[in-house]
């Protein structure tokens, strides 16, 4: 998705932040609202009782994964408690209430494209694609869809704690899985390498560019409807 805004790399990089704070208090909890209201409806209303699920941005937000996030675009919430034992089904009830977060980062990420693609169709017949101030609005939506994208992405990446992880008990054997979570914690610091040096993002990346061409062929009845316009 272009961006119509191209000042300098300050100002982009303070409407980059702008983005990510706006993803960390309204988009976060979005994803974890999601995970709490999958598995409440799946049978496990651990997280409802714990008032997780809800939109609150304060019942879901992480310090030190919220200031990472605005400042790097790699942060965290606090994890939505889920019991297992709750589910009918434990395969079905993980993998299913931990598909719903990044779900909800897709959902959200099209919605934001089809916001930009209206209000950019619309500046642009109006003639007002010029005003910087309206340049700036379409910088940040299209950042916070991007960043929804990436988001989704990564926390499907199928190792603990992300949500992927559960997502694969629906393929993995639950004493192959469990013995995968034995050693979580040093999973954890080995994918906190990787991602600070780098190693993922050309695999990351190019999954997010495909999960993006997706968005912006499911927002093209817009292209139809403006182009009809201009």
């Amino acid at each position: 998705m272009p961006l119509f805004f191209s000042g300098a790399s300050v100002q982009q990089m303070l409407l980059q932040i702008l983005s990510r704070a706006l993803v960390a208090f309204f988009i976060l909890p979005v994803h974890e609202f999601a995970h709490a209201w999958a598995a409440n409806k799946l049978g496990d209303s651990t997280a409802r009782w714990q008032g997780r699920m809800t939109l609150n941005p304060m019942a879901h937000l992480d310090p030190i994964g919220t200031v990472l996030l605005v400042l790097t675009g790699f942060g965290w919430a606090k994890p939505v408690p889920i019991n297992p034992y709750n589910f009918k089904n434990r395969k079905y009830g993980m993998a299913l209430s931990a598909l719903a977060g990044p779900a909800s980062n897709i959902v959200v990420a099209l919605l934001l494209t089809i916001l930009y693609k209206i209000l950019a169709y619309t500046f642009i017949i109006t003639g007002l694609a010029n005003v910087w101030f309206l340049q700036v609005l379409l910088a940040i939506i299209s950042s916070m869809a991007w960043v929804n994208v990436s988001l989704a992405v990564f926390n499907l990446i199928p190792v603990p704690p992300l949500d992927g992880s559960r997502i694969a008990t629906l393929f993995l054997p639950e004493r192959i899985y469990f013995k995968i979570m034995e050693y979580e914690r040093y999973i954890v610091l080995v994918l906190f390498a990787l991602i600070f040096v780098g190693a993922l993002d050309g695999v990351l990346g190019f999954l997010a560019d495909k999960v993006m061409d997706f968005i912006n062929l499911l927002s093209s009845f817009v292209d139809v409807i403006g182009r009809m316009f201009l």
